[in-house]
């Protein structure tokens, strides 16, 4: 019985090398063929015109849209693995949810596929910290990753593969980890969202520090919930999004436009699912008016707010407005962009639910787009690939010289 227990342990260990050798050669792989990028640096948005994501929005047409939500997958091994794909829609359907969906590691969920609201949506991510991203209209999966660091050009180059493959790309929980760090994230281009509200952190510092590179992005506000049972992990961030139906297309022109906002909502700790389901269906406050007029950027919501507050290029606080439903704010000349961040009372007339719209921001009157692009330096990549398997071979030799000359000198004894 001994002997038998001792032969499985060591079966065991010798898979366990196996897969972890594997894994580390593939990852050798990867590293050493990663193209090499020249980043330009960024400018702030400029031109003689301002963009409104929300010109021309019906304030009766807000859609309740969840991206980031785990349910069990890969046997039980992966975070999440108490919930069930029924359990999860039912939760949020009953707080009144359009579009809820759910997003596992690095596999697309094809519940409610039937739905016209459906999208194919995962996340993408394998290895040490949260260099993740959120992948909304996915066609299929991509199984690249840099597993054990990632330089800025590591994670451009997974954001270009990941753009042809989705519809909507989101960096995940951006400040998490520091995955994206606030003074490199503003090199990064070729994506359309930061989920800068997540239900484990919130990452508005790298929402500003892009936007100030003049990256028209914006924000995505998801759960990340991993327990279906546990009210304050559900419905804590929610993304609103203007569409006139609550069909696929619909929803993913709307992302793409800006026609959204986020909600960080306000919960406490003893919570039931009773207050919860109340607050969100029948107490939840909604944005009525972003209009810009004559260079003034005016903002109503549907009950007093506690603070609205007029942000710019660098995060700074342009102007404060108090005890008010609705406020304005003059574009100034030096403004690049300007969002709106609306916080609400909660019962104890203290600072409670949040809401972060989308920027309007200057542009030369054609479709916003990223002030810059990364490209590739082929030159430099091929130089690279070519010291990093000539490396890799000189170690080999090195290593089988060596062994060689123990072996003779072992048998010369």
């Amino acid at each position: 019985m001994k002997k038998a227990v001792l032969t499985i342990v060591k079966w065991a260990g010798i898979g366990v090398i196996t897969i972890i050798g594997i894994f580390l050669a593939i990852q050798a792989w990867f590293y050493f063929t990663a193209p090499v990028y020249i980043f330009e640096q960024p400018k702030p948005f400029s031109g003689d015109r301002w963009y409104n994501p929300y010109a021309g929005m019906d304030s009766t047409l807000w859609k309740k849209a969840n991206f980031h939500f785990h349910t069990r997958e890969w046997f039980g091994l992966t975070a999440g693995k108490g919930n069930t794909n029924e359990e999860f829609w039912r939760v949020y359907k009953s707080l009144g949810y359009d579009a809820p969906m759910i997003s596992n590691y690095m596999r697309i969920s094809t519940y409610n596929r039937d739905s016209a609201w459906y999208l194919g949506v995962y996340e993408h991510g394998v290895g040490i910290r949260k260099k993740h991203q959120i992948l909304i209209g996915s066609r299929e999966v991509l199984w690249r990753d840099y597993s054990l660091f990632q330089s800025t050009g590591h994670r451009q180059h997974i954001i270009d593969l990941l753009r042809g493959q989705n519809e909507i790309v989101a960096l995940a929980h951006p400040g998490w980890e520091n995955g994206y760090p606030a003074n490199r994230i503003g090199l990064l281009s070729n994506y359309d969202m930061l989920e800068s509200l997540d239900g484990n952190y919130r990452s508005i510092p790298q929402w500003d520090s892009a936007l100030s590179a003049g990256r028209p992005v914006y924000l995505l506000a998801d759960d990340d919930a991993h327990d279906i049972s546990k009210p304050g992990q559900i419905g804590v961030c929610v993304t609103f999004i203007n569409a006139r139906e609550n069909k696929a297309p619909q929803l993913v022109e709307a992302l793409k436009a800006g026609r959204s906002f986020g909600a960080d909502i306000y919960h406490e700790k003893t919570d039931t699912w009773e207050k919860k389901i109340l607050y969100h269906t029948q107490q939840m406050p909604l944005v009525q008016a972003v209009e810009l007029k004559n260079d003034t950027l005016r903002v109503r919501v549907s009950e007093t707010a506690m603070k609205i507050e007029f942000i710019g290029q660098g995060g700074e606080v342009k102007k404060e407005a108090e005890g008010v439903p609705g406020s304005w704010y003059a574009l100034q000349n030096n403004d690049t962009y300007i969002r709106t961040q609306i916080t609400f009372y909660n019962p104890e007339k203290q600072p409670g639910t949040k809401f972060y719209l989308n920027p309007v921001f200057r542009y030369n009157g054609l479709q916003p787009v990223n002030s810059s692009t990364a490209t590739i330096n082929y030159e430099r990549t091929w130089i690279f690939r070519f010291m990093s398997f000539g490396s890799l071979f000189l170690l080999a030799a090195v290593i089988f010289r060596i062994r060689r000359s123990g072996k003779a000198r072992k048998n010369s004894a």
